[in-house]
Order: C-alpha cells, then sequence, then structure tokens
C-alpha cells in the first residue's frame, strides 16, 4: 500500500493500542503512553522538532509530561529532551508540606529522561572537557542492571538494556497494553545502523532481534497481537520483526562466509551481499546508505 509519511515540520499521532499512541515526523518515531499519572515518552525526536512535538502530545492528553525513556543517545531520538523535559514535571517523592524540608520535592519542574547508562557517557564529558550535548539534555535517572522497571499509569513497564546498534540500546515494553517501543532495533525503512565507536555490531543486533521476537506474541491469525513501534517505519507486528531479523540473519551469513573466503571490504561490497532487499531497505544516498551498512557489518564481523 501507498504509506505516506507526514509533511515536513508535521508530527501525525496515531493511537497503537491500550494507552499507547505513536508519534511520526518528528526525527525517531516517539511513543506515548498516557493515564491518570501523566504522560511517558519514548524518545524526544528532534530538537527542532519539540514544539511540533508537545503541540502533537496535547492533542493526545493534557496531562503533565513524567518520563522520557531515551532508547539510544543519537540525536534524532534525544534532541527533544530538554525542551520536552523542561515542560513536565517529575511526580515528587512527598508532598511539598511534608516536615523533610525542600530536598523532599527537589526536581519536580522537569521531567525525568531515564536511559542505560552508556547513553549518559555518549551525551556527556569527562570534568574538563566539553561534552557533545548540552547538561540539560542528559539522563537524570540512568540504570545499569539488564532491566528496569516503573508502574505507570496502571501498568508495568518494563525496559531492558540490549546491546545492538550501540551499547546503550533499551526497549521498552508497556505489558498491559501489549506495545513495544524499540527504537533503531528496528528500523522499517533501511538496513539497520550500526555505530561501530559506540559498541554496536550486526551480531548484537541479530541477538536483539531474536530477544523481540521472543517477546511479541502475535495474536491467533498471526497479524497483531502484541504492536511494535520502530525506530523509523510504521507500526509493527510479529511477522514485521521475524522477517526483518531473517534479513539481517541471512546479511550477516552471507558477509561472514566472504570474510571467510578471504575477500577485502571492497570485495564483499561489490558482491552486493544484500541482493533480494535492497528494493526494501537499500539505498544509495543520504547518510546511511547500502554501501556503508555493509562496510559497518564486516568491520563488526572482522574485529
Amino acid at each position: 500500500p501507498d504509506l505516506r509519511a507526514p509533511a515536513p515540520g508535521e508530527v501525525q499521532a496515531l493511537p497503537v493500542q491500550g494507552n499507547v499512541y505513536a508519534l511520526f515526523g518528528a526525527g525517531a518515531n516517539i511513543t506515548v503512553q498516557t493515564g491518570d499519572d501523566g504522560i511517558l515518552l519514548v524518545d524526544a525526536g528532534l530538537e527542532s522538532m519539540s514544539e511540533a512535538v508537545l503541540e502533537a502530545i496535547g492533542r493526545i492528553s493534557g496531562a503533565p509530561i513524567r518520563y522520557i525513556i531515551n532508547t539510544t543517545a543519537a540525536a534524532d531520538h534525544t534532541g527533544g529532551n530538554e525542551a520536552i523535559a523542561l515542560r513536565g514535571e517529575t511526580i515528587p517523592w512527598r508532598e511539598e508540606t511534608y516536615s523533610g524540608g525542600p530536598q523532599a520535592v527537589i526536581g519536580t519542574d522537569r521531567a525525568s529522561v531515564v536511559a542505560y547508562l552508556n547513553v549518559l557517557y555518549r551525551m556527556s564529558a569527562p570534568s574538563g572537557q566539553v561534552p557533545p550535548r548540552a547538561e540539560g539534555a542528559w539522563p537524570d535517572n540512568t540504570y545499569s542492571t539488564p532491566w528496569k522497571r516503573l508502574y505507570f499509569n496502571d501498568e508495568p513497564v518494563i525496559i531492558t538494556h540490549r546491546p545492538a546498534n550501540t551499547d546503550g540500546n533499551s526497549l521498552v515494553l508497556f505489558r498491559k497494553s501489549d506495545v513495544v517501543a524499540t527504537g533503531d532495533l528496528l528500523d522499517l525503512t533501511r538496513f539497520p545502523v550500526i555505530d561501530i565507536e559506540a559498541g554496536g555490531s550486526i551480531q548484537q543486533i541479530l541477538d536483539g532481534l531474536n530477544y523481540l521476537i521472543s517477546i511479541v506474541v502475535p495474536s491467533l491469525s498471526a497479524e497483531g497481537g502484541t504492536l511494535v513501534v520502530p525506530g523509523y517505519g510504521r507500526i509493527a507486528d510479529h511477522a514485521d520483526v521475524a522477517y526483518y531479523r531473517d534479513m539481517v540473519s541471512v546479511v550477516r551469513d552471507r558477509i561472514q562466509h566472504l570474510i571467510d573466503e578471504g575477500l577485502t571490504v571492497e570485495e564483499v561490497i561489490a558482491a552486493r551481499p544484500t541482493a533480494g532487499y535492497d528494493a526494501l531497505y537499500g539505498t544509495d544516498t543520504g547518510p546511511w546508505t547500502t554501501d556503508r551498512f555493509v562496510a559497518a557489518a564486516y568491520e563488526s564481523l572482522t574485529r
């Protein structure tokens, strides 16, 4: 079918299922969970699209924004952190009248930004060095365990660390709504981005997709069931994830075979190991071409 993206500068909001919506057109896709406790976002889009994102969120709910979960450090996922967080508020631990003093409600004037610890490392810098991102955009609520769990809007929200495109990727499962936000682990518009310098690899992406399949359950007719909000592209389900996983597995095996044959990276690129999938995911223009993907996959397999 002819699936059209929102017009430039426009953010489209669509219901997914349960308490969960998705926003398209602000950079990476944004997932929105809403309810009596407030609003939780997965990713924040580009900095330049923050006002459009806030307007789109306002069309869904007038509740305060409480949390922003970053699935990665990339600017198309985290660019709106500061502007959107400043328009939200954290749920205070105690009421302002608590006799313990003002420390009971410190930080309630902005939403809390949650991410795996490595995302904070990528966005900040050691003392005395200039960080790549302003401090206001940094996560203030990091985790370094395999999972971080929240109970928000009468729903368990399970944040899982799965190294994939980088060493800091997170997946977010809304257990009652039966929706997963994947960040860049699943990108239905192109071959997966592999950030070698940030600890990414094609094998980690494949492992992450296999994990994603293990928590995405199809309905009886194999369509529907658990719904998936990818980093880019349309709302997906189990079959879409399985097809994408199979593509990554096939391309990885082809590249590994050519490496075992002793081919250089230039020779592997010329051999077109992505053949059969280029029409869906390939491109010769833009920041992430097919050749760049193959070169990154080659490097990650030979390191």
